[in-house]
């Protein structure tokens, strides 16, 4: 673990309520859903754990929807903000944490990001976002877009999960819903106050149910993942299997949550399945 920059503190955005990606969340926030059976939130966690952001001064994770799931989770290990109603969104989040951050930068990223470094090696990514920065620019995290001239995108390029804040941006923010992308990055891009590191790894927001199963097809490379706690006598190809499933059915390019159950008789595919009433079915999310 390397220590982390002066002046600078990490923020894991991990209170939203993740409708796109219902039915999953209507029993599990989105930051809890697992990816190749590791929780969204615990990689990003690790990630900023890996640049030193630690400890509940210097990292911090706020909670909402479902909230005491992530309350549970985060433990002792963070900072932890818990909004009451509904999610302040991603800026409201951050202005929320204001007396905490205290005139610190802000690494803020989001929960729901899956990305993986092109050497598998958590943080060098996100290092690139802190290296050398003047404390006074914005910072995103981009990949190229295919079409450059996409409205929604920055420098040609989309958000890929981090960003980095410099104080003067955050101090102004109300606490009151709104997103980072009209507060503080079109503000600060209008300005010329813009940056956009390029990110060569493998980026997925798992929004939807078709990029949530994506993220884990990715993260079980060409074979599949196996909790050793889970029964598997059934037949299996590229799928993530949680702790305590019982597959005895079949499973190819599928996940199936921890306690999940596949009967004998099932052959899922290109699915997600939850406890054994669950499966959410997405079609081919790699055509």
């Amino acid at each position: 673990m390397t220590a982390p920059p002066d002046g600078i503190c990490a923020i894991i955005l991990a209170a939203g309520e993740g409708t796109r990606l219902r039915p999953l969340t209507e029993r599990v926030p989105k930051a809890l859903c697992p990816v190749g059976n590791v929780p969204l939130l615990e990689r990003a966690l690790d990630r900023v754990a890996a640049l030193g952001f630690t400890g509940t001064e210097r990292v911090a994770v706020n909670a909402c929807y479902l909230g005491e799931q992530v309350v549970r989770q985060v433990g002792a290990r963070a900072h932890l903000s818990v909004e009451p109603g509904s999610p302040l969104g991603t800026a409201g989040g951050v202005a929320n944490l204001r007396d905490w951050i205290d005139g610190r930068g802000v690494l803020a990223g989001n929960a729901d990001s899956y990305l993986a470094d092109p050497q598998a090696a958590p943080g060098p990514d996100i290092a690139a976002l802190l290296a050398d920065w003047d404390g006074r620019t914005v910072r995103l995290l981009g990949q190229p877009l295919p079409d450059p001239s996409e409205p929604y995108g920055f420098s040609g390029h989309r958000f890929a999960g981090f960003s980095l804040l410099p104080w003067r941006y955050v101090r102004d923010l109300p606490v009151e819903p709104a997103e980072l992308v009209r507060a503080v990055w079109r503000p600060a891009e209008a300005a010329g106050d813009l940056t956009v590191v390029p990110y060569s790894g493998t980026y997925l927001d798992t929004g939807t149910p078709a990029d949530y199963l994506a993220a884990n097809l990715h993260a079980a490379g060409d074979g599949s993942l196996v909790d050793p706690t889970a029964t598997v006598t059934g037949a299996h190809d590229r799928a993530v299997i949680g702790a305590g499933a019982r597959v005895r059915g079949t499973v190819h390019r599928s996940v199936v949550w921890p306690g999940g159950v596949v009967a004998e008789d099932e052959r899922l595919e290109n699915v997600i399945r939850v406890g054994h009433d669950l499966t959410v079915t997405v079609g081919d999310p790699l055509a």
